[in-house]
């Protein structure tokens, strides 16, 4: 729990009591590789904090095909947020790409964190408009950003991403062919 406690104490300030609640309120959980943690049509009860590994978040279109829609890694927190904050089923599907260590923060552990943190609304404000901002720029990127910039940002942001996640997933996720993706990281060797 440690290492959520550090990025929790970035966020706001905490004491250490009130960490210790909130944490004690969480949940280790390993996922395997290609393990599912959240499935299309189910309701969201569990927010994710990532110790190790990575995820990500996937959609099928009408086809069947599906679609990568963004990455999680280390320090993030993910989850269908739009599900879990509405207590709607969830759209998307939640996938570890890598064994995974998680810490599950389920729903009541955030209620109780909005309820008696000093700061607890501060910090479901700051991870709102942190994923806010995360997907405002994705899709403002898939709009104006060209494949090779978009490729050369994807490094950025997820350094090491081709050692860890499927190509034919990078592809989906930068919106172009594997194909393609191949031609951009020949190009990025040049």
């Amino acid at each position: 729990m440690l290492q959520l406690q550090n990025v929790l104490k970035q966020m706001i300030q905490i004491s250490d009591e009130e960490l210790e609640t909130f944490t004690g309120l969480c949940h280790k959980k390993v996922f395997k590789r290609k393990a599912l943690l959240s499935q299309e049509a189910k309701f969201i009860t569990e927010v994710y904090f990532i110790k190790k590994g990575i995820i990500r978040v996937k959609i099928d279109d009408l086809g069947g095909t599906d679609h990568t829609i963004h990455f999680a890694i280390e320090n993030q927190f993910i989850a269908d947020y739009r599900a879990f904050l509405t207590q709607q089923k969830s759209a998307y599907q939640l996938q570890a790409l890598e064994e995974t260590e998680t810490i599950v923060i389920p729903k009541s552990a955030i209620d109780w964190g909005y309820a008696n943190l000093r700061q607890g609304e501060k910090l479901g404000r700051l991870i709102a408009e942190y994923y806010f901002i995360y997907l405002d720029s994705r899709i403002q990127h898939l709009y104006t950003l060209s494949p090779k910039e978009r490729y050369d940002l994807m490094n950025e942001i997820f350094p090491n991403i081709h050692n860890r996640v499927p190509q034919h997933m990078i592809a989906s996720y930068l919106g172009i062919t594997p194909v393609h993706l191949s031609r951009l990281k020949s190009q990025s060797l040049i």
